[in-house]
């Protein structure tokens, strides 16, 4: 990837990640308290559902800037957009290296975030340096397994989805997408891929709530999906699946498209620059 495309991928990711996590975030609050092992009520129900912003505020531009930077680093070196059968294949590569990348950043953010949503009377710096004393750096990344294994499915789900609605579009149109048309195929692509992972959106919120030392909290996947499961069956592994779609599918048209028209705008000044 040339300077300027490696430049625009950083900004515009960024642009999207911020603009993305401030709009949604009252819909994100509603879907981690839905989750919550304590319920919706006692989580804080619709009272403060901005608790937990400065988190997200801070972590929201470095996590969507080192996704879309792995991701199109990943696709510009497998050549991704040459024409081949293989190409969704390639899609779910770059998508899933930029989530393992983006999760460094992404799992201590997300991790103060939820604690601060469903604990509204606490200032979110107390719950980062309380999350210090008590777990070390650790605790940060509490949950940082059980994310990547909710969000790489969900790239995979979501990001060959969105390249391949767009690609249909540009065909049946006979001309490259506009910004707004890609908004349109991420809002389809996010919320479907919304839907088909919500359970493990379930499993990463009750491991970041547990309390330290349970057995929930030492991040095993499955055993947390056991146990929802076993508790309150089907219904508790898909809760918070509106919210999670509305949330995602209204996301998925901001951020792809944000990205998308940030990106071409970026490039086209990096072109004009001598």
């Amino acid at each position: 990837m040339d300077r300027p495309g490696f430049m625009a991928a950083l900004v515009a990711g960024g642009v999207a990640g911020v603009s993305v996590d401030l709009i949604l975030f009252p819909l994100d609050t509603i879907k981690t308290r839905l989750q919550s092992p304590q319920g919706f009520n006692k989580a804080g129900g619709f009272h403060g559902i901005y608790a937990g912003v400065p988190s997200a505020a801070v972590g929201s531009f470095p996590n969507a800037a080192a996704f879309f930077i792995t991701y199109e680093y990943v696709k510009w070196f497998l050549h991704a957009d040459s024409s081949s059968y293989l190409t969704p294949m390639k899609h779910m590569l770059a998508a899933s290296a930029g989530e393992v990348v983006a999760c460094l950043i992404r799992v201590p953010s997300e991790v103060v975030k939820q604690r601060a949503q469903v604990s509204a009377s606490t200032r979110t710096f107390q719950i980062f340096s309380n999350i210090l004393y008590e777990e070390g750096i650790q605790g940060l990344y509490r949950g940082y397994k059980s994310t990547v294994l909710r969000e790489i499915p969900f790239s995979l789900v979501q990001f060959p989805l969105w390249e391949s609605l767009k690609a249909l579009w540009s065909w049946r149109q006979d001309h490259v997408v506009d910004s707004w048309q890609s908004a349109v195929c991420g809002a389809f692509a996010g919320g479907f891929a919304a839907a088909v992972t919500t359970p493990l959106d379930v499993a990463k919120t009750r491991i970041m709530l547990a309390k330290a030392g349970s057995s929930t909290a030492d991040g095993n996947v499955l055993s947390a999906l056991h146990g929802v499961w076993r508790s309150q069956g089907l219904a508790g592994l898909f809760a918070g699946v509106f919210p999670r779609m509305a949330a995602i599918s209204l996301g998925g048209f901001i951020f792809l498209g944000a990205y998308d028209r940030t990106h071409s705008l970026l490039l086209e000044v990096g072109r004009k620059s001598p």
